[in-house]
């Protein structure tokens, strides 16, 4: 199956989970999103490739990010995205581009972090409330980092998501520093 039909397959089955979720029907979702209810039909059957402006308006009126439309992992716990496939969506002749690197919900609140661990060093932390996720981005140096007792390598250009409700480690294991950007997502509070 090529990467085209792969996404494609991938959109139509994760519009249908997350317009369930959110409990619209094709005509809600369409009036949400500002598109067709013919064209919905069309994507959740897999019969067409909608234009990267479709996909953001239905993402925006399902409350999910374009990452979450596009994923066609299924369910891992930590997911280390290459770096060449972080997804170019526009550039221009003189050099300028946007990079989505990794994506994630963020139902609660989001930090974001500049990280420089020195060779040899590492930073533990104890596991956040279920729910919280991370994504870092590697910008230099090699990331080795440890969920729940499992390592993972994640060199400079790519970028990994896990959910931070185990115990996890950010280490530097090679003789340069790593550099990385860090968001963490966490819950909100429960409503009492």
């Amino acid at each position: 199956m090529s990467d085209l039909e792969l996404l494609t397959q991938s959109l139509a089955r994760n519009v249908k989970h997350w317009r369930a979720v959110r409990g619209f029907t094709l005509d809600t979702l369409a009036a949400r999103a500002g598109v067709s209810r013919g064209m919905l039909i069309q994507i959740e059957q897999a019969r067409t490739n909608p234009s990267l402006g479709t996909v953001v308006k239905i993402g925006d009126a399902l409350g999910v990010s374009i990452t979450t439309l596009l994923d066609y992992e299924q369910g891992p716990k930590v997911r280390v995205v290459p770096a060449e496939q972080a997804v170019r969506l526009w550039h221009t002749d003189e050099g300028s581009f946007s990079r989505l690197l990794a994506g994630t919900e963020a139902p609660g609140p989001l930090e974001m972090w500049d990280w420089r661990l020195m060779p040899g060093e590492g930073s533990a932390s104890e596991p956040h409330p279920p729910g919280t996720v991370e994504i870092a981005h590697v910008t230099a140096g090699e990331l080795t980092l440890t969920v729940d007792g499992v390592e993972y390598r994640v060199p400079a250009g790519a970028s990994v998501t896990f959910e931070a409700n185990a115990p996890h480690r950010y280490g530097n294991q090679g003789d340069i520093p790593t550099e990385m950007v860090l968001t963490v997502s966490v819950p909100p509070p429960p409503v009492s």
